[in-house]
Order: structure tokens, then sequence, then C-alpha cells
């Protein structure tokens, strides 16, 4: 969520905010349902008090054995009156609340201004595209050629868009998984694997849920959630927690299932592995001082560049616009990664600063002095890995004439042989 006292002395700048985000958002409702809790807070203050002063003439009255009648009468009406003021205040803290956990957080000025995706900006790009002096297939026929995935029975037991993988793709998962974890290790990440279920209050400290419902999936009768990524288990592990500023930054490298309902997916990402209710992933999370957290959010785009680079995977790298980018999110670049099969480069990776604005939801802060007046740190995300994705892009763009697929070199210990 954004600082209260920034909507109320610059409304200006969080209208500019909302229009580049191509938003339409009650921000005059949110400012006056701002200034409505913050008159209540002070009546029913005041009422409080009067019922106290009430309670104890009513007191004196009966321990001087006098007539307390008239007063007793008084107390009802306060306490009436305190019962209709505090109910209009949970109606106004309730729309208060909602409007400011709904708001998008602020835009950084280096992203470019746009509606959607078309406004993108390239960034970079690395690594060759790959040629082939023969008809190349996409990752779909190259699995069902060598019996790689199941989709087929899949389907029979659980649904569209899951898969079973199979025989040496199984291991070059797991191949991935390692890789990763040791790369991120090496790079001083603290390594976590966090429950695959949250509750409401933690999803809600780390995302707009209003935008979530169509994305994640909720077990029936729980206060409980299965997660989309791991980053949202990590941002509300420090949750309600003080920081030793010595300590910052803390990085996470998240390793977990992840669970979501793409819906609105269409085209042939229905089939195959790129688009799935179910993969791997490692996440990278990190929880910094304000003032460090542009150079923290450059350094994890670097870290996952030279990720890719050691896979020999060509990709790109994309500033998104202000009308593409989530809207937690301050700035994110995306990694995409060459699909050969699908002669594309698609979406591998997403890594964004949500500078305080889930810390302030979760109320982490930090201090670097016992004394200190307490401060909301920074928190960034990053994709490392979501290995269907790349899974995809490793049997596409290392498929080999006779049909089979090498196996990068980085991933050759870890896999056990050069080819599948």
């Amino acid at each position: 969520m954004l600082d209260p006292k920034l909507i109320k002395e610059n409304p200006q700048l969080i209208q500019e905010m909302l229009n580049s985000r191509n938003l339409d958002f009650d921000l005059d409702g949110l400012i006056e349902a701002d200034r409505q809790r913050r008159d209540f807070i002070i009546k029913t203050d005041e009422l409080r008090k009067k019922k106290n002063q009430v309670a104890l003439q009513i007191s004196q009255k009966k321990k001087e054995g006098e007539d307390a009648t008239s007063i007793l009468e008084e107390m009802k009406i306060v306490s009436k009156e305190l019962i209709q003021l505090e109910t209009k205040q949970e109606e106004i803290e309730k729309r208060y609340k909602h409007l400011a956990l709904t708001i998008p957080n602020l835009v950084h000025s280096s992203v470019p201004i746009g509606k959607d995706d078309s406004e993108n900006k390239e960034i970079k790009n690395w690594g060759a595209i790959p040629k082939f002096d023969f008809k190349i297939n996409d990752h779909i026929d190259i699995s069902e050629n060598l019996d790689l995935v199941d989709l087929e029975r899949a389907a029979k037991v659980a649904g569209a868009r899951f898969y079973y993988l199979r025989n040496e793709l199984v291991k070059l998962n797991q191949a991935l998984i390692q890789y990763a974890l040791d790369f991120l290790a090496e790079k001083n990440y603290s390594l976590v694997q966090p429950p695959f279920m949250i509750n409401h209050k933690s999803m809600e400290g780390a995302v707009i849920t209003d935008d979530f419902e169509d994305v994640i999936y909720k077990i029936e009768d729980e206060d409980l959630y299965m997660i989309g990524t791991s980053e949202h288990a990590m941002a509300a592990m420090h949750s309600g927690e003080i920081i030793e500023g010595k300590d910052l930054p803390i990085r996470y490298a998240g390793v977990s299932p992840c669970f979501r309902k793409e819906a609105g997916a269409h085209g042939r990402d229905q089939k195959g592995i790129f688009r799935v209710h179910q993969f791997e992933k490692i996440e990278q999370f990190v929880f910094s001082r304000p003032e460090d957290s542009w150079k923290e959010h450059e350094q994890m785009l670097e870290i996952t560049e030279q990720f890719y680079q050691n896979l020999e995977i060509p990709y790109r790298v994309m500033l998104l616009s202000s009308g593409d980018m989530g809207k937690i999110s301050a700035k994110t670049f995306d990694i995409e990664a060459w699909m050969a099969g699908q002669n594309a480069y698609r979406e591998i990776v997403s890594c964004s600063n949500c500078l305080d604005f889930q810390a302030r939801r979760l109320k982490i802060r930090y201090r670097d002095k016992t004394n200190e007046e307490t401060k909301y740190l920074h928190t960034l995300n990053s994709t490392l890995v979501a290995t269907s994705r790349v899974l995809v892009s490793i049997m596409e763009n290392f498929q080999t004439k006779d049909g089979h697929i090498e196996i990068p070199s980085v991933l050759q210990k870890y896999f056990g042989q050069k080819t599948i």
C-alpha cells in the first residue's frame, strides 16, 4: 500500500500514476474515506472519554448513596450513541482499507508510459539465435517423440494444463532446480523452501487480492491459498517484524511448486508445458534498505542474466511499460528466452522492485539503533527459473537433426549425460 500521508498531501502525484497505468480508481473516494475515518477516530475517542466520565459519576453517586437515575439514563444515551458511531466507523474503516489495499504502486520515472505490452522497451539482447539445417519441431512434438511428457493421462487424472514429466525430462527438471540452488547459494542467497499454502492475511500483504482471485487456488472452507509463487510466502515471512539494519540486505532463494489457474491463455499455449497450472520455480526475494533498492534491482537482473548465459539460452531484456507491469511493482524487467520451435521470444523471468509497497501492507520495518524510529524497508523479487518454461526453451533450442536434445554443458554434471 502507499503512504497515506503521500496520498493526502500529493493527490496529483497519485492521479498521474493512475493515468500512467491506464486505471480507473476512485481516488477521491479513498481521500474522503481517509478524512472520514480520521474524524470518526476523534469523535469515538471523545465519546469513550465521556462514557468513562459518566461511569465515574455513577460510581461516585452509588458510593455516596445518592440517586443515580438521571446519570444512568445519560449512560444509556451515551452508550447507544457510541455503538452507532462505532458501527459507522467500522463501515468507513472497511471501505478505506479496501481502497487503500487496492490502489497500485507508484511508477518509477524510467518506466515507459504505455497502455499495454506494445509499449515495452527492449533494453538488451544476448546470444545468437540458433540456426538449423533441418526442419525443427516445437517442444510438444519433441516431447511426444522422445516420450518425455504425457498430457493425455494428466488430463484424465487432473484436467487440462497438467502434465506428467517422464523419463529423462524428470531428471532434467531436477538438474535445473539443483543447478539454480547451487548458483544462488554461491551468490550468498539463503535457501528457503516455504509453506506451499499461506493464509489470507499473508496473501493480502503480498498481492492485491482482488486481482489474484482468477489466478490463485483457494482451499475450500479453510483460510488457506495455494501459493502461485514462493515470493508471496517469503514476503510474509517477516511480517510484523522489525529487522536490524545491520542485517540488511536479506536475500532469499525460494524453491517451491507453484499453482496457478492461468485463466485466459489461448492457442497452442493450451497444449504442452509452457503455460500450466503447476510447475516448479526458484525465486529470488530481497529485503533492502530504501536507498539501496535500485542497486539491488540491477544486481538481481545481472545475476539472472548470468544464469541464462551459463545455460547458453538466447534472451532479451524488456523494460515493461506502465500499463503492462503488475500493480505492486514500481519497475519491472522481463527476460524473454528464445524458443526456436515457436520462432519467438517468450517471457520466462519477471524482475521487480516493489519499493515499500509490500512492507507497508505486511508491517515490515527496520532500524539501525534501538531507540531509533523504525522505517519501512523495500522488497524486490525476481524469477530465477520457472523450470517448465526453461525446459521448453532447452528442448527447442538444443534439438538435433536426429531428433534428440543436447544438454547445456553447465547442466551435464547434474544430469549425468550429454544428450537425451
